[in-house]
């Protein structure tokens, strides 16, 4: 089978596994958290479109979550708009912000164009703590839908054909050629005819949308949203782990480090909520332990192995023939 096929069959594997998970329990519980599992393997893999793609770490992705969630809550009870028109407008929203900040920042390079998104991500909280129509520290309370099954279907269809659009345009259309170019060399790429500056916009732009859809998903979801829950460091750093721990520059590495860094999330909070300190420690640490130790990720190391195993037949095969 080829990887195209592969690919597909995991996918809708997978995707179905998840449909069936409110025929088989009614508990509120696991359906929240197979919400909040699937909400961050889309904040995972839209951070990696500019960071592993391109290779630009974006340490202010959470601002364009937080807009989403902002703007959702504005028109949700001020405007009194519905719902999906609503988290639209604020994937937009993120969108235009990421091009009006994207031509200055994206001229930055390493850790200035990291500090540079960080402070970003800062000014937006800034905003939202200090403007009456974001409620201030206070926040906002959106109107109450209590449809678990809804939102998880809600979510779980945005990311499964998210995660089919990337795929394409990142895996299968020259525009994730493009982005690997400038990762690689974005001087060669320049010399063959990229316009790197306008690449780098546009996948700044490609990775705010949909984050900015899913902070709006989550906003009408859980209905209270603060300055800290949706514009706070949390948000940025665990996507950066979940995708890093995982594998950059791939779509299946950010999914499966999301799905287990949650679950150790989920699992910590259940038992050891306590030690709140602890959990952000080890979040540092687990950043820290994959650069050094595992620079390609889960992913990288799996398909490094297989790689090398394929390389191992042909050897002996050609052995076998040479012997012959």
């Amino acid at each position: 089978m080829k990887a195209r096929g592969r690919v597909y069959l995991i996918f809708a594997v997978v995707f179905g596994l998840f449909c069936i998970v409110p025929l088989v329990t009614n508990n509120t519980f696991y359906i929240r958290i197979a919400t909040e599992a699937i909400m961050w393997i889309g904040l995972a893999i839209t951070w990696d479109v500019l960071a592993g793609y391109t290779g630009y770490l974006n340490f202010g992705h959470g601002a364009f979550f937080g807009i989403g969630a902002y703007t959702t809550a504005i028109l949700m009870t001020r405007a009194h708009w519905f719902f999906f028109p609503s988290a639209f407008v604020g994937g937009m929203m993120a969108g235009l912000v990421a091009l009006l900040a994207g031509f200055p920042t994206l001229r930055l390079y390493g850790a200035y164009f990291a500090i540079a998104t960080w402070a970003l991500g800062r000014a937006f909280q800034q905003l939202a703590l200090v403007l009456d129509i974001t409620g201030g520290p206070d926040g906002m309370r959106l109107p109450t839908y209590l449809n678990p099954t809804f939102f998880f279907y809600t979510m779980l269809i945005f990311v499964g054909g998210l995660f089919l659009i990337f795929w394409f345009i990142l895996e299968r259309a020259p525009f994730g050629l493009k982005l690997k170019a400038i990762r690689e060399d974005e001087e060669g790429a320049m010399a063959i005819g990229l316009n790197p500056a306008r690449m780098k916009v546009m996948a700044f732009i490609v990775s705010a949308i949909p984050a900015g859809i899913i902070g709006g998903i989550y906003a009408y979801w859980i209905t209270y949203i603060n300055p800290a829950s949706t514009l706070g460091d949390l948000v940025t750093d665990q996507a950066v782990v979940m995708a890093v721990f995982g594998g950059l520059g791939t779509l299946i590495g950010p999914t499966i480090g999301a799905a287990l860094i949650y679950a150790f999330k989920t699992y910590f909070w259940a038992y050891l909520s306590q030690y709140q300190v602890l959990y952000l420690v080890i979040l540092g640490a687990a950043i820290a332990a994959s650069v050094v130790f595992l620079p390609d990720g889960l992913w990288g190391v799996f398909v490094s192995q297989q790689e090398g195993r394929k390389a191992l037949k042909k050897g002996l095969a050609l052995k076998k023939e040479k012997r012959g």
